[in-house]
């Protein structure tokens, strides 16, 4: 099925001390969800607080970004992580976020893993468990960002944990409906045109073009606009008002 709306989000505040990596003050205006990193892959306390209040400011919900904890790799590198640490870590992260989100007079609404522990969890049950596990210590039964299909989102209905599906602009898809590798030829989309029509494409028909040039079925709930690459705020406004242009509403999917 496809929706008669759409929630944007992006991954922000993907810095650390003097170092600053997303425009979260532009992308904020544009986006309806704000993945924030909880200090794993990067973000500390500083960022994770001016966030949360951007985002509260301008009623954007905020969701908690989990990693593995890998400042160096930016969370993109292969880790095995026992099953108990992984729960406790996805726990303290989503724990450390709600802090700076209720003071800001908001909450964590939701959680998505980030990097190489998404892409882990499309097929590792085990490692898919482990998070689910640490959703549910942190309490509140949050709902779950991730890919269609994948072993977390198996984890989490079985759990009873709502499942969002989540959809790429500018991510290359292989014919199964998973992210082709970042390590491949073609895995990131940099042509703007071509995010903004893959992006319009999922968003009205469930339909995205795969890298082996196959139309792949992608029925998302939201639609992740990364904020790490050049001119992304840019970008981000293009899809939105190509989005609403297309008589696709644009709205949180909470």
């Amino acid at each position: 099925m496809t929706w008669a709306s759409i929630d944007l989000n992006a991954d922000l505040g993907e810095g650390f001390g003097r170092w600053a990596l997303t425009d979260d003050e532009e992308l904020l205006s544009v986006v309806t969800s704000a993945n924030v990193a909880c200090g794993f892959h990067a973000g500390d306390a500083v960022t994770m607080r001016r966030v949360c209040e951007l985002a509260a400011a301008r009623g954007v919900r905020i969701g908690a970004q989990v990693s593995y904890r890998d400042l160096a790799g930016f969370g993109r590198r292969s880790m095995d992580v026992p099953a108990d640490e992984l729960a406790a870590e996805v726990a303290y992260q989503i724990g450390a976020l709600d802090v700076f989100a209720r003071a800001a007079g908001s909450r964590v609404a939701y959680v998505k893993p980030h990097g190489a522990l998404y892409n882990r969890v499309v097929r590792d049950e085990v490692q898919a468990a482990a998070v689910v596990d640490g959703v549910l210590l942190a309490g509140g039964g949050l709902p779950v960002l991730g890919l269609p299909g994948s072993r977390l989102h198996e984890a989490a209905g079985s759990a009873g944990l709502p499942v969002v599906p989540e959809a790429f602009g500018d991510r290359a898809y292989t014919a199964d409906g998973s992210l082709l590798p970042r390590g491949q030829e073609g895995a990131v989309v940099t042509d703007p045109a071509e995010v903004v029509e893959r992006s319009v494409s999922m968003a009205r028909f469930g339909v995205v073009t795969a890298h082996c040039g196959r139309s792949v079925a992608v029925r998302a709930r939201s639609l992740c606009l990364h904020g790490d690459t050049p001119g992304a705020v840019g970008l981000a406004r293009r899809v939105r008002a190509e989005l609403e242009a297309a008589g696709v509403r644009v709205e949180a999917f909470l």
